[in-house]
């Protein structure tokens, strides 16, 4: 299956997301905390996806988002946001992101995102 990592700054994000993920059979690869982690990580795993939160520290997801596609065009990811956020996830659409999945998720909408690009 898939080599993906997550990026949230809630751990009970990160946990219900790896929970989800790995029931499925993909390896989370690694975990980030904020923007700028993730693409660190990104840079060290070249994963096949990425989840990425829109409202995290340091840097948020968005320009996470540019940073990641900028060095590696081909990069998928998923964005995450709350309903109150739009305008955020619109920029990170620009940016590269591949889709977005608003808040609360539910097991059958992540996993029926991931599938379409893994």
């Amino acid at each position: 299956m898939a080599q993906i990592l997550i990026a949230d700054d809630a751990p009970v994000m990160r946990r219900n997301i790896r929970k989800i993920l790995e029931k499925e059979g993909h390896q989370i690869v690694a975990e980030a905390t904020n923007g700028k982690q993730a693409y660190l990580e990104y840079k060290n795993y070249v994963p096949d996806l990425v989840t990425m939160d829109v409202n995290m520290p340091i840097v948020d997801g968005v320009e996470a988002v540019g940073n990641i596609v900028n060095e590696f065009p081909h990069a998928k990811i998923i964005m995450i946001s709350s309903n109150d956020q739009k305008r955020m996830v619109f920029n990170a659409l620009q940016k590269g992101a591949k889709y977005y999945i608003m808040k609360p998720i539910t097991e059958e909408k992540l996993l029926n995102v991931v599938k379409q690009f893994v």
